[in-house]
């Protein structure tokens, strides 16, 4: 794990965090990042990366890794858009909730970035609206419920 940002998660949780290599499987316990510069995608048990084009300038895109677990999961995924500059996340978080995810999303007013959030919320308006202290008791709650 030799990025910052893994690092630093890293230290506020016992799970264990991964920065994924192409067909790594997709198991409990972990927190999964994408590398620099792919796009993370779910397959049927694994994960796969990609080198195609940005999508709304990124790469890695959140549409591409929403739009690819909404087809894996559909009704047991659970997406989360956090504050972002861009329309990221956005068309991935409709393809969740299209295929009965639930989608979750950071009050806008309180994001660094509120386009991210509030494009996700255009595209997703029955999106369930959260502060940032209160989506980790969500999920929580969501995850247990599903047991």
């Amino acid at each position: 794990m030799p990025d910052l940002l893994g690092s630093v998660m890293q230290t506020r949780t016992t799970l264990r965090i991964i920065e994924v290599t192409d067909k790594d499987p997709i198991e409990e316990g972990y927190v999964y990042l994408a590398p620099a510069d792919y796009h993370l995608l779910v397959d049927r048990g694994h994960f796969s990366l990609s080198i195609e084009g940005p999508v709304n300038y990124a790469r890695p895109s959140i549409d591409v890794l929403f739009e690819s677990a909404a087809d894996i999961f559909g009704g047991r995924l659970i997406a989360v858009v956090l504050s972002g500059s861009s329309a990221d996340g956005a068309a991935g978080a409709e393809a969740v909730a299209a295929r009965g995810g639930s989608v979750i999303v950071q009050e806008p007013a309180s994001a660094e970035g509120p386009i991210m959030p509030s494009s996700a919320l255009d595209r997703v308006p029955k999106a369930r609206v959260l502060a940032l202290s209160e989506i980790a008791s969500r999920l929580a709650e969501l995850t247990l419920n599903s047991q």
